[in-house]
């Protein structure tokens, strides 16, 4: 038996290094596009922030302060890092998993505006009285009356807000997170895994002006975190019932801030300010209630009827 030589195996040159690894990035973003979206989130948010953290603006390890804007250092000691964190974070990796499409679906979201009035009239003036009726029940005591410039200054201050706070944060924890994990697990473990999350990145900001002061207790990063969860269940209701319009979602979690900002001082003057965290924390857990009671937990996520159904009804 004659035996021929064999053509050697056609092979396909191995890819570079650099390509090898890349390769493996993109496909480990694909196969879990939450976990990185969360851990980027927190590592370059985090890492941005060092510099306020470790300023005079903070531990004062660092012998530099930040300068003030508007009467706040937060805009050059945080703004930088919450911009770092949950939008780039977000952007990345709906690029890397979903590439122009994702973006696309993305952006129609960032840019769903045209929805009923109503709605930003529920949020404008929602929020004002529940912060006032919370505080009310707290102390037993009514508020001041707004003051003209407090009043002229609320517009303009919710708009800085939404450009800074808004933009920086909700195009990731609600407009990134929350759909993926509503379509895997539903509203309610949604609600339960990003509003603890997006509580605790906050974490190192409590080291600094940020947090009031750099003694702050146990028990009110506790209480933040058990904020940020109760609050997260009036922003994914109001986020499914609008039809994932980010800029109400936008608009009610600046509402928080502007209100707090411009208003509660000159409301109730005479308040310590762990009031105003406890006000917060009363009017979330309260609407929080309402909303799962009133929604049987489906947080304006619309029941799916079994396939054929709608022509059992027609028969």
């Amino acid at each position: 038996m004659s035996l021929q030589p064999q053509a050697p195996a056609e092979t396909r040159p191995a890819p570079a290094d650099g390509q090898g690894r890349l390769s493996d990035l993109r496909g480990s973003i694909r196969r879990r596009p939450l976990i990185w979206f969360f851990s980027l989130s927190y590592l370059l948010s985090w890492l941005g922030w060092m510099p306020y953290v470790l300023s005079k603006n903070g531990l004062a390890i660092w012998h530099f302060a930040f300068p003030a804007f508007g009467g706040t250092t937060q805009l050059l000691g945080v703004l930088p890092g919450a911009y770092l964190g949950p939008i780039a974070s977000a952007l990345l990796v709906t690029w890397v998993t979903q590439g122009r499409q994702g973006l696309r679906t993305w952006r129609g979201r960032m840019t769903k505006f045209r929805v009923g009035w109503h709605w930003y009239a529920l949020v404008l003036l929602s929020v004002p009285a529940a912060l006032t009726l919370a505080a009310v029940v707290l102390v037993d005591r009514g508020p001041a009356l707004p003051t003209a410039a407090m009043l002229a200054a609320y517009l303009p201050g919710l708009i800085l807000q939404m450009v800074t706070t808004g933009l920086a944060e909700e195009p990731g924890w609600r407009e990134f997170a929350m759909p993926l994990l509503q379509r895997r697990h539903g509203p309610l473990v949604a609600t339960l895994v990003v509003g603890p999350l997006w509580g605790a990145w906050h974490l190192p900001l409590f080291l600094t002006e940020w947090g009031g002061s750099t003694d702050v207790t146990s028990l009110q990063v506790l209480e933040f975190i058990a904020t940020t969860t109760a609050f997260s269940f009036v922003m994914t209701w109001l986020f499914n019932r609008s039809g994932e319009s980010m800029p109400l979602v936008m608009l009610l979690h600046c509402s928080i801030n502007n209100f707090f900002s411009l208003a509660w001082a000159d409301m109730f003057p005479s308040l310590p300010r762990d009031y105003s965290a406890h006000a917060f924390l009363l009017s979330s857990v309260t609407a929080a209630l309402i909303l799962l009671i009133a929604t049987r937990g489906r947080l304006g996520v619309r029941a799916v009827e079994p396939p054929g159904l709608d022509q059992q009804n027609a028969a």
